[in-house]
C-alpha cells in the first residue's frame, strides 16, 4: 500500500510539473507542498485585511461621479446675464386674424397683410439668420397681451427639415395662468422651453387690432466663435430668470442643468468605526519535503 506522504509527494509532483514554469524557470519553485502558493506573492491574511472593504475606500474620494462631470462644466462658457432676452412683439392692424410666424429662419415665411413681429433688441432679420448658425435654447416666457382674449389662441411649435418631414407641438397659454398672476392680461410661465435652430419656428394667430409681447430667456446657446479660441461652442446662463415674486425665485436659485448637466452632490464622507489591526502573515507549515528527483 502506498504511503500516504509519498500519495501527496505525488500530487505535489505534478502540481510543479504544471505550473513551476510560469517565468521559463526550470529550477525548483518555492512550492512548499504544491498547496500552498508561492511565499513571494503576499496573498495572505493582510492583503485581505487592508482591501476587503471596498464602500471605506470609495468614501475616500478615489472616483467621484460627480467630480468627474465637472470637467464638463468647467468648459462651457457662460452668458452674460444681460445678453439672453428676446422681447418679439408682434402686432395685428389688419381687420381680421392673423397667423403671425416666430422664427423659423430656414423657411424665412412672409408675414401675412397686416402683421409685423418686431425684436426690440435686434431685429427679426438678424435673430431668424443668428438662430441657424448660433441655435439657442429657451427657458420662461412672458406672454402680455392688449386683449386677454388673445390667450384662447394656442402657440404651435413646428420643426420642419429640408427632406420634408414636420412635427408639430400645441402650447396653450392657459395652461399657465394661476394666482400668481395678478395681471389678466400677463402670463408668465417658467416651464416654458424652446429650441431655436434654423428648423424651429412658431406660430401663433394674432386678433385683428391686438398686440401681443413675448419676453424669452436664454438659458444655452452655441456660440461657433468660440472655436477660434479653441473653446467649448456650448454657452449657458447661471444666472437664475427672475419673475418678481419673491418666493418662486428663492427656490429657483439652483444650479442650471441645461445641457444634460447634473449640480454637484455634496457627499459626506462616512467615518468607519473598523480598526485595522494589521496581523502577521500566517503559513501552514508542513512536515512534507520535496523530493529531489
Amino acid at each position: 500500500m502506498t504511503d500516504y506522504n509519498d500519495e501527496l509527494a505525488h500530487y505535489e509532483d505534478a502540481a510543479e510539473d504544471q505550473f513551476d514554469d510560469y517565468d521559463g524557470y526550470e529550477d525548483e519553485d518555492d512550492f512548499d507542498t504544491g498547496f500552498d502558493g508561492l511565499d513571494e506573492d503576499g496573498y495572505d491574511d493582510d492583503f485581505e485585511d487592508d482591501y476587503d472593504d471596498y464602500d471605506d475606500y470609495d468614501d475616500e474620494g478615489a472616483y467621484d461621479d460627480d467630480g468627474y462631470d465637472d470637467y464638463t462644466k468647467s468648459s462651457i462658457g457662460k452668458i452674460d446675464p444681460n445678453d439672453r432676452t428676446l422681447t418679439v412683439v408682434v402686432t395685428n392692424t389688419s381687420d381680421v386674424a392673423a397667423e403671425a410666424v416666430i422664427f423659423g429662419g430656414n423657411a424665412e415665411r412672409a408675414q401675412p397683410a397686416g402683421v409685423s413681429v418686431e425684436i426690440e433688441e435686434s431685429s427679426h432679420k438678424e435673430v431668424r439668420e443668428e438662430s441657424k448658425s448660433n441655435p439657442f435654447k429657451i427657458a420662461g416666457m412672458k406672454y402680455s397681451v392688449s386683449s386677454p382674449l388673445q390667450f384662447d389662441n394656442v402657440l404651435r411649435i413646428e420643426r420642419r427639415t429640408a427632406a420634408g418631414s414636420k412635427t408639430t407641438r400645441v402650447y396653450q397659454p392657459r395652461n399657465a395662468t394661476s394666482p400668481q398672476n395678478f395681471t389678466q392680461s400677463l402670463i408668465d410661465d417658467d416651464n416654458f422651453e424652446m429650441d431655436v435652430t434654423g428648423q424651429d419656428a412658431m406660430n401663433v394667430t394674432v386678433e385683428a387690432g391686438v398686440t401681443a409681447v413675448f419676453t424669452f430667456t436664454i438659458k444655452a446657446r452655441a456660440n461657433l466663435g468660440n472655436l477660434l479660441k479653441g473653446s467649448n461652442v456650448a454657452e449657458l446662463s447661471r444666472a437664475p430668470r427672475t419673475t418678481g415674486l419673491p418666493q418662486l425665485d428663492l427656490v429657483r436659485r439652483k444650479r442650471p442643468r441645461a445641457l444634460g448637466l447634473r449640480p454637484r452632490r455634496r457627499r459626506r464622507r462616512r467615518v468607519s468605526s473598523r480598526r485595522y489591526v494589521r496581523r502577521p502573515s500566517r503559513r501552514i507549515s508542513s512536515r512534507l519535503r520535496r523530493r529531489r528527483r
